[in-house]
């Protein structure tokens, strides 16, 4: 495996604290690593200095001869003069990258929304283009040339759920094992699992190595909090037998405990689920009543004339006290303007929506204008300002002990809201909300600037929250985290629902695509099983505690005749030299088998109407 960039005892100071501390590290041929860690802790410096663009204070970056390194850094450096096809391709002629499929993918998989009507599309200039638009436009400029060494920080910023799949797939397909080495920056979870072999956390100076992905590095680092409490734990106990002994002499022998390492999955075997959606659930119906928000046949329209758009046909949709559903859609398919439609922003062009009497909304925008009124306050009284405190569950919590849960330290707690980062001002602007207690709470891509860590914060604050929740994010892991349903706008006007989740999303966009279709194609024809007109329907309260208690008989079932099977199993053993009672085991098994297989399906059937 050949080397392809080292770091040497790397040290880099800004301002007084040391953001790299000694650091050595290297990037092999075949290397795929994601890269973790708080907002500050010198992620993007890494990243750089590893890419030779900043020079570190002491220390070394070396670059194997010839290697050819491609960065793309958060900061837009794109010329404003040039048009999309020049930034992408450079001088090549038409006929030349249009041959390429490498290049043709990376057209079709990120700048769709550029060129909709054909390659006309890709003669805009630069300096015309929005701010997502021109991170897709660098991405696909990085994607298209032949760099043995690719540095991605936060490549899916502006990519919706879609635009994130497709670029998962293609680092995966394009680099192979024994080519090139990717380092990738990124706060999206599923990316990294989707993406990276090896995980790098970056904190206080140093990098920890783990491996695997996400999920793996999750287990590994609470593994080593495991084992770093249990040391600590007999550190203290032997100092309190030193203090003893020095009080009142030797004392007697005694045995050493012992310490069992377990399996990585025992770490979270005693560990509850999530929330108690039955207990949540009682305690929204209380705060909020029956009645939350139901559309009744709206249809909604933005523009005029030539230019107006039909976001919504004909929908109606109730939405209950205590449910939690994440949005998906393509761009421009009307998931703002639908929560807007739901919380009062606008009206709709027909039909009604009906809010229930009792219902508290706030929304978490994209954009934080909200806190520039409290721009010259200390983060601690902007939240006081709001309330001192809120019950989350069945316990009350203060101000101070929500800042604490979501990662300010006492520091910080007493910094100017104006000078705060953007992940911070970010996370005081969702604790600010949450504080002014509402029930039902709208978030609107809340991913955005975000650390991996603050969004488990986060999520956990979200855990115990009882109102209704509706998430917009492109973030598939926190939609599957924090809600338990998901629906999809495809620009058809309508809204569907989404058993498989984000997977079937993908399908469906798939599937419209391959039909030459786009997201903002005709209705769908009758009868097509992947949408949905009125997404009232559902099985009622009654149906679903029939099918809990048929689910736990069921379970019973499985359970007594999976103890059958084993002890089928073990006299299977001891009677392996009888012809005709192995034939008459044997024949047994295959029974139990089958009635187990039907008690299966019967649960699945069940688990289905439960939700």
């Amino acid at each position: 495996m050949a080397h392809l960039l080292n770091v040497e005892s790397v040290t880099v100071v800004h301002a007084a604290r040391t953001i790299l501390d000694s650091l050595s590290l290297g990037l092999d041929d075949g290397d795929r690593i994601g890269v973790v860690g708080r907002n500050g802790d010198g992620k993007s410096t890494l990243m750089r200095v590893m890419a030779r663009a900043q020079e570190p204070d002491a220390g070394r970056v070396t670059h194997t001869r010839g290697v050819r390194v491609a960065m793309l850094t958060q900061n837009d450096t794109l010329a404003e003069d040039r048009d999309v096809r020049h930034v992408v391709t450079g001088d090549v002629p038409d006929h030349v990258w249009a041959a390429d499929p490498k290049i043709r993918d990376v057209f079709t998989g990120l700048l769709g929304g550029l060129d909709a009507g054909g390659v006309g599309g890709l003669g805009a200039l630069v300096g015309h283009l929005s701010g997502g638009q021109r991170r897709r436009v660098a991405l696909a400029a990085i994607l298209a040339r032949d760099d043995e060494v690719l540095l991605l920080d936060e490549p899916t910023n502006h990519l919706d759920v879609e635009g994130i799949a497709w670029l998962a797939e293609h680092l995966r397909g394009r680099w192979t094992p024994d080519r090139g080495g990717l380092l990738v920056i990124t706060h999206d979870r599923w990316f990294l699992d989707a993406v990276a072999e090896r995980t790098w956390e970056v904190h206080d100076g140093v990098v920890d190595s783990f491996d695997g992905g996400y999920a793996a590095y999750v287990l590994a680092r609470a593994e080593r909090a495991r084992i770093a409490s249990v040391t600590e734990e007999r550190r203290q106990n032997l100092l309190r037998k030193e203090l003893a002994w020095l009080r009142r002499g030797a004392p007697a022998r005694t045995s050493k405990p012992r310490f069992r390492l377990d399996a990585a999955s025992a770490l979270i075997a005693d560990e509850p689920p999530p929330r108690d959606g039955v207990a949540l659930n009682r305690m929204a119906t209380a705060r909020l009543g029956k009645d939350v928000i139901d559309l009744e046949d709206v249809t909604l329209t933005v523009g005029s004339g030539t230019a107006r758009t039909e976001l919504l046909r004909d929908v109606t949709w109730r939405i209950g006290p205590g449910d939690r559903i994440g949005i998906v859609g393509v761009n421009g398919s009307g998931k703002t303007s639908l929560v807007r439609l739901m919380l009062g922003g606008i009206s709709p062009a027909a039909g009604r929506v009906r809010r229930g009497t009792t219902v508290r909304p706030a929304l978490l925008s994209q954009d934080m204008r909200e806190l520039d009124e409290v721009a010259d306050l200390k983060v601690g009284e902007a939240v006081e300002k709001v309330r001192g405190s809120v019950r989350i569950g069945d316990r009350d919590v203060t101000a101070g002990q929500l800042l604490e849960r979501l990662g300010f330290t006492r520091e910080r707690v007493w910094t100017p809201v104006g000078d705060l980062s953007g992940g911070e001002r970010r996370r005081l602007q969702l604790l600010r909300l949450l504080m002014g207690e509402p029930n039902v709470l709208v978030l609107d891509e809340p991913t955005n600037d975000l650390d991996t860590d603050t969004l488990t914060a986060v999520e956990d604050t979200l855990d115990g929250w009882p109102g209704t929740l509706l998430v917009i994010s492109h973030d598939r892991y926190l939609l599957e985290r924090v809600c338990d349903r998901q629906v999809a706008l495809l620009g058809d006007g309508r809204v569907r629902d989404l058993p498989g989740g984000v997977e079937q999303y993908l399908d469906l966009r798939r599937a419209l695509l391959q039909e030459g279709t786009t997201g903002g194609g005709g209705a769908p024809a009758a009868g097509d099983d992947a949408g949905f007109g009125d997404l009232s329907t559902g099985p009622s309260a009654g149906e679903v505690r029939a099918a809990r208690k048929d689910m736990a008989r069921i379970e019973r079932q499985l359970s007594r005749l999976a103890e059958a099977e084993q002890r089928l199993h073990t006299e299977l053993a001891e009677k392996a030299t009888d012809h005709e009672a192995v034939l008459r085991l044997d024949a047994r098994l295959r029974q139990l088998r089958t009635e187990r297989e039907a008690l299966e399906e019967e649960w699945l059937s069940s688990a289905e109407i439960v939700g």
